[in-house]
């Protein structure tokens, strides 16, 4: 037995190293090796945060019986999913098509050639081990069924991947009818749209405020400053320590799934900074707050970048970090505090979550008290995180994933700018140094690194968007010309190697390695899709540039998107989000200034329509083309306001710019 992780880049492979499983990676060689032995192969997908990956793995892939069963019948494969998302994509299709769901621990066996022939997600040990006696006997006595379902869920695969298919122009009348489609959706006592179990939905929030400003919709501002209190009061969220959970369990963000994702936090960062912006509500200025500093206090890495996730298990329990009881509270507060603590966190002697433990949540508006009240909430805070502190951590998964950084790059920008956050403006440059440093590889971006290295998994389509917009923030924030042209290479290679040549993209290169299929999905998951991602930065690059050529193919990109949008908004949030402003313009503002200081520049900032490109610095400054013929008036710091490359007469004080974004 050869276990062969010891060597991987993902954490996730890291955690089987030690298996009796002789585990391969995502290799041909492995693939050969199935041909050589004529065995069917068996591929294991999930990520390092996943609890029910770790409770099979306990169950099955620890104990030395069902690993002898493994090895002498099948070549196991283990991949990480956030590793290689075309793979995941590929065989996720496969599995939802087989079994009319999917999720993590994905379990796919497949021919040496990979086509997959049998789909599932966990199964417990006794199943498992039924199931592998039962493959190994159709592999080796019903050979011919096998192959022919194996071709059957390949063609089913490849019909689930549908490129040129219907398209709608980006329209008002089309967002409204996606903004009224979640509007259907929302849960008016608990925020969020649908039932359990519940997650962020935070790509259809920056929809939603961004519909707002663009017409003026009260329900739609209404429906994230809802949903926005409710996330930050539940448990989803930490009471603590800042930071989102990946989901709630239940319908009113109670009981988490406790793992905390890079990208769910990126995202939620931006939602936060953005309401806050638009309402001044100092709920959501708090939660924005806090969520940047969770970012850079618990994810950041020695190498630089930021950590995928924190593990929704520690020591193999769900919640052993985070729970409480009111004797718990009581033990390290006294007996004044602790039952204060009790009432307010919603800690009861019954639990609300498992062995009379609760999860905290804020059973109470606490941001709007009198300045005593929240100095004794924020001191009782401060000792529980400390005794917390005390108990056993969960897990980090420190790989560094482009896309994800990427994400967290512009929100760390847009909150350091709006809220003058200097933590988090420095951490955003930092950060795309990183990237652009480590990532970037002989033009084309390299998908995760840790502890410094890179790791061989290309990007795909996503990184390719999510880092170009990054690189278009930090231009925003600095001027400096590094990042335009930057972005501007990764759009290129976008352009010439990801396009379907029906307006749409595919989510690999068309030099990246050959799957069973190439995935091509315009919806929103847990991150945006790559498609909206890409239009994003291109929507942004030709604002900021006035390449027109880059508008165009994002305007073409996004038709192919807009029934989806019309119809299923919830699944793409992101490519509304762009499609807003799209229809916005969106605004190019240039602050002509030798004082980065000036009222005029953070006026610019938090005034300008969600979408908008903003940059300011000296007049004419060399590589910056929104500042070129940009003079000062009366040596003051001037503003141009522009939409589709057609400027207003400029303005030298912050009112009046307001009246020209507002008007």
């Amino acid at each position: 037995m050869a276990n062969r992780l010891a060597d991987a880049t993902s954490p996730y492979l890291q955690q089987h190293r030690d298996n009796p499983v002789d585990w391969w990676e995502w290799s041909e060689e492995a693939f050969k090796e199935a041909r050589e032995r004529d065995v069917p192969v068996l591929i294991s997908v999930g990520y390092a945060a996943c609890h029910w990956c770790h409770v099979m793995a306990h169950e099955s892939f620890e104990d030395e019986a069902v690993a002898a069963q493994l090895n002498a019948d099948f070549v196991a494969i283990k991949v990480d999913r956030e590793e290689r998302p075309d793979v995941d994509a590929v065989y996720m299709t496969a599995t939802q098509a087989m079994t009319g769901q999917g999720g993590w621990p994905m379990t796919v066996f497949a021919t040496p050639g990979g086509d997959p022939f049998y789909c599932g997600t966990y199964f417990p040990k006794q199943n498992f081990t039924r199931l592998l006696a039962s493959v190994t006997k159709a592999w080796r006595e019903e050979r011919e069924g096998v192959l022919k379902q194996g071709a059957a869920v390949v063609q089913a695969v490849g019909g689930a991947q549908v490129v040129g298919g219907p398209t709608a122009a980006i329209s008002a009348e089309l967002l409204a009818a996606a903004a009224t489609g979640l509007a259907k959706e929302h849960d008016p006592a608990y925020g969020g749209f649908g039932g359990a179990p519940k997650f962020p939905p935070h790509m259809d929030l920056l929809f939603l405020l961004r519909h707002h400003e663009r017409t003026g919709s009260a329900e739609a501002l209404e429906l994230v400053r809802h949903t926005g209190e409710q996330m930050a009061r539940g448990g989803i969220y930490d009471q603590l320590a800042g930071g989102f959970a990946r989901y709630a369990v239940d319908a009113h963000w109670t009981v988490p799934h406790f793992e905390k994702m890079l990208y769910d936090n990126a995202l939620l960062l931006r939602v936060y900074t953005q309401l806050w912006r638009l309402t001044g509500d100092v709920l959501a200025r708090r939660v924005a707050d806090e969520t940047a500093e969770f970012l850079l206090r618990d994810l950041r890495t020695p190498a630089g970048g930021l950590a995928s996730a924190l593990d929704a298990d520690t020591d193999g329990v769900e919640g052993l970090t985070y729970a409480w009881t009111p004797a718990q509270l009581t033990e390290v507060l006294g007996d004044e505090d602790g039952a204060w603590a009790a009432d307010l966190f919603r800690v009861t002697p019954g639990g609300t979550f498992e062995h009379g433990k609760s999860v905290l949540v804020l059973g109470r508006d606490i941001d709007a008290a009198d300045p005593e009240l929240i100095g004794r909430w924020q001191d009782l805070r401060a000792r529980l995180l400390t005794a917390r502190a005390e108990r056993p951590q969960p897990a980090r998964d420190d790989k560094v994933v482009a896309s994800w950084n990427g994400l967290a790059i512009t929100a760390l920008a847009e909150h350091g700018v709006l809220t003058g956050s200097a933590s988090s403006r420095d951490a955003a440059i930092g950060l795309a140094g990183v990237l652009a440093e480590r990532h970037l590889v002989d033009g084309r971006l390299r998908r995760v690194s840790r502890d410094g290295k890179v790791g061989e998994p290309v990007g795909v389509l996503e990184d390719y968007g999510c880092v170009a917009e990054a690189f278009l923030a930090v231009h925003q924030i600095t001027a400096d010309p590094r990042w335009l042209r930057a972005a501007g290479g990764l759009l290129d290679v976008a352009l010439a190697h990801f396009g379907t040549g029906s307006g749409g993209f595919y989510d690999t290169a068309d030099d990246a390695e050959k799957l069973l299929t190439r995935p091509a999905d315009p919806t929103d998951n847990a991150t945006p899709s790559g498609l909206a991602s890409i239009c994003a930065a291109l929507v942004s690059y030709a604002a900021l540039t006035g390449e027109t050529a880059y508008r165009e193919a994002a305007d073409a990109a996004l038709t192919t998107v807009g029934p989806l949008i019309e119809g299923h908004p919830r699944f793409a949030g992101y490519s509304a989000m762009v499609a807003e402003a799209v229809l916005t313009g969106p605004y190019e503002i240039a602050v002509a200034t030798t004082d980065l200081t000036d009222p005029l520049v953070l006026e610019a900032f938090r005034e300008a329509p969600g979408g908008s490109v903003i940059v300011a610095g000296t007049p004419d400054l060399p590589g910056v083309p929104l500042l070129a013929d940009r003079p000062l008036i009366d040596d003051r710091a001037t503003a141009y306001v522009c939409r589709g490359f057609v400027c207003d007469r400029p303005v030298t004080t912050p009112q009046e710019l307001i009246a020209r974004l507002q008007r």
